[in-house]
């Protein structure tokens, strides 16, 4: 026999219901007795399930979610039961070798033939060449390598002359080559691997490279490419939608109040604010450290937007520190951050989470057809209204009828995940009404990525310069990893021609290097 009392539906009708029954039939001190019962019942069951609330929210803070996905929260099978049937894809799990753009191509000819040889089984055809066979062998080495040249010295036995080799050609003119402040930048602030960190692999590679010497390659470099991080910066501004969000940061001397941007006195935080600016044809992504929020770097970010441009699309969640005064923008909530609340409620409110969650996924789905067809902003906006819009009203109208009719308890975890939704309604569903206006916030806190790891593994920075050069070289990386484009290369190209970046940085962009180096004398 199980001990667990069985689950008691809390409706609100129901009980009110009971009670008016039971006033007919019981006296006055036994009907105030079950009434005083039933009101603690219900209020404990309110408190309980907040508790839930809370606690799965702890959990997810703690452990988080590897998926938010309908299929995983739902516990959804497919519903095509020949696609479960389906063996799976032929493929042994690893990159062939187009997958390796960055590695050194050997040919080896062939010693026992060659072009034109006759054919030695049927003695009759010639021999002519088709693709080669790949065969793919990989290394260890340290991030950083280092040659040593002995340079050879002859004394004359007579004046004691010293005569010593000449320097050869590929040894460069500097001891630490641009290769090498490239892969610590890219190691440091896109792979978070801290300067100390990195010492103490290169010294087990037996190549020493203090942490100091790191800080001093990264910080001259970032000097140098300063007019490139300056023309990113005033590109971005001309951007068609904008993606906002921050992270909380720590900067020593920020913390300690010795320097900033003035605001040192009136807040204490620092935050690291990631902007994602999508255009057309081109998708950057600015960070900024400092006492700023999201907003305020954005509102500084547009100073340098043309005038003539269309007012921009602002995406970013409901906080009001993301939307300051005086900024004047097409504004956008994250749908994502409105469906996530009901993620949270799921096994409280299992069957009206379900019923959202499912919408939404309708909704996403539509999205993603507009991507694959690669339907211009004009287009995915009537799609989504023709699909949509529907859906979303029809959303709307029960989420209303739900509350109204007071199947949903306000103060409970659904109706206020109910509440979410409906106050911010226009903006969450923007993409009904406005051409290119996203669904979601996914691209910027995917962005925030690279400084949250940063600041997991490295903690702080010491100074404002320090976090400067940061967001300069993730504002690089991550730039690159949105075009597509190698930021180990980029940045070493940068460095090389640093010379030739003041001149028109314009360029000199992720984008379009490629096409002004071969422009650029020997």
């Amino acid at each position: 026999m199980s001990l667990k009392p069985p689950k008691i539906e809390m409706d609100k009708q129901k009980i009110e219901g009971f009670l008016q029954r039971a006033e007919k039939s019981l006296d006055p001190d036994d009907f105030a007795f079950v009434s005083n019962l039933v009101g603690t019942l219900f209020f404990l069951s309110g408190l309980v399930e907040k508790k839930a609330s809370a606690i799965a929210r702890l959990l997810r803070l703690i452990f988080g979610l590897k998926t938010e996905s309908s299929r995983q929260i739902l516990n959804i099978e497919p519903a095509d039961a020949a696609r479960s049937e389906r063996p799976p894809a032929k493929g042994h799990g690893r990159n062939g070798a187009a997958g390796y753009p960055g590695a050194m191509r050997v040919p080896v000819p062939n010693k026992d033939h060659k072009k034109g040889d006759q054919c030695p089984e049927c003695l009759k055809g010639k021999l002519y060449p088709i693709c080669p066979e790949t065969l793919m062998r990989f290394f260890g080495n340290a991030p950083i390598q280092a040659v040593v040249y002995l340079l050879e010295k002859l004394r004359c036995n007579l004046c004691g002359q010293i005569f010593t080799a000449q320097k050869p050609a590929e040894a460069g003119e500097q001891k630490y080559d641009e290769t090498a402040a490239a892969m610590v930048a890219v190691t440091k602030y896109g792979a978070g691997l801290p300067f100390n960190r990195l010492e103490k692999l290169q010294d087990n590679c037996g190549i020493p490279l203090p942490a100091s010497t790191q800080w001093d390659m990264v910080n001259e470099s970032a000097e140098k490419l300063k007019p490139a991080y300056t023309e990113l910066v005033r590109q971005a501004a001309q951007s068609d939608v904008f993606f906002q969000d921050d992270t909380t940061s720590r900067v020593l001397s920020l913390n300690k109040g010795g320097e900033g941007d003035g605001r040192s006195k009136e807040r204490k935080g620092v935050f690291t604010t990631g902007i994602v600016c999508k255009s057309e044809d081109k998708t950057i992504a600015c960070f900024f450290t400092g006492h700023k929020h999201a907003g305020e770097n954005l509102s500084d970010l547009l100073k340098q937007r043309f005038s003539e441009l269309s007012t921009p699309i602002q995406m970013c969640d409901a906080l009001s520190r993301n939307m300051p005064e005086n900024l004047k923008s097409i504004i956008c909530n994250c749908l994502t951050h409105g469906r996530r609340n009901f993620v949270v409620e799921i096994n409280a409110f299992p069957e009206q989470a379900r019923h959202v969650i499912e919408v939404l996924a309708k909704v996403y789905h539509h999205d993603a057809v507009t991507k694959e067809q690669c339907m211009p902003p004009e287009g995915r906006l009537r799609f989504h209204q023709e699909k949509s819009g529907p859906l979303m009203d029809g959303l709307k109208d029960w989420m209303e009828t739900e509350l109204r009719d007071k199947r949903i308890e306000p103060n409970s975890g659904m109706g206020k995940a109910f509440d979410y939704m409906l106050k911010r309604w226009d903006k969450l569903t923007r993409f009904l009404t406005v051409a290119g206006a996203p669904l979601d916030n996914n691209i910027c806190e995917r962005a925030l990525k690279i400084a949250i790891r940063h600041r997991k593994n490295s903690l702080y920075y010491r100074t404002q310069r320090g976090a400067w050069v940061g967001d300069l070289f993730m504002s690089f990386i991550h730039t690159c990893s949105l075009m597509g484009v190698n930021a180990f290369d980029y940045i070493t190209v940068l460095l090389r021609n640093a010379d030739k970046l003041a001149d028109d940085p314009g360029r000199w962009m992720p984008w379009n290097y490629k096409q002004t180096l071969p422009e650029m004398p020997p």
